[in-house]
């Protein structure tokens, strides 16, 4: 824990704006986990299922009513569908791809803001270390002959710090932004899917 201390310390100020941009990506990421995760969690081929069969009986109402019990998107977008069934195909079609338009942004929200961030990492981190050269080479010009190498390494070893902590940074937050843009891609391509599944029982269904 000292040599943590120590690492962070040595660092400088740079080290703050790099740690700031890890806690954002922290809340970020466990923001996305929990919505994604828990409140758009949804047995789809069982929702789906079940929705198919109270269609094919006639079951419009009790559809809603199942549509209603979750707060995940392909049930909201499924219930703006079902409010529309009897219309024509067009109303239908309409209402489902305006609720997606609300709905689907919510699963990719925020997510890319951690590829932005852990780039900002980097930056901060190769900023840090530029400026840490700097004052280390005027610290070495003003020093006396025998000193110079020393201070020099010295000064060194610390700028190395801020990159070191950016990437320590990046790497991580870069390795997460990777599974949630696949988790949210793969949650958005099985809504389509059976949003049009669903569409094409409504559009046979209706009158």
């Amino acid at each position: 824990m000292d040599g943590i201390i120590a690492f962070y310390r040595d660092g400088g100020g740079w080290m703050h704006a790099i740690l700031l941009t890890m806690v954002v990506s922290m809340a970020i990421v466990i923001e996305r986990f929990i919505f994604i995760n828990f409140k758009n969690r949804i047995d789809t081929s069982s929702f789906v299922n079940k929705i198919l069969e109270l269609l094919q009986k006639g079951s419009v109402t009790s559809a809603v009513e199942l549509c209603s019990v979750s707060k995940a998107a392909l049930p909201r977008i499924t219930k703006a569908g079902l409010e529309e069934f009897g219309k024509s195909p067009d109303d239908i079609q309409q209402a489902m791809e305006l609720a997606a338009m609300n709905e689907i942004p919510k699963i990719e929200k925020r997510t890319n803001y951690l590829s932005l961030l852990a780039n900002i990492a980097t930056l901060l981190g190769l900023l840090g270390t530029i400026f840490g050269l700097i004052d280390s080479f005027k610290a070495v010009t003003a020093a006396e002959a025998s000193q110079k190498a020393a201070l020099l390494a010295q000064g060194i070893a610390v700028a190395m710090n801020t990159t070191a902590f950016g990437l320590v940074v990046a790497i991580p937050t870069l390795v997460v932004y990777s599974m949630l843009n696949e988790r949210s891609t793969a949650i958005i391509n099985e809504i389509n899917e059976n949003t049009a599944r669903i569409y094409q029982r409504l559009i046979r269904g209706r009158g």
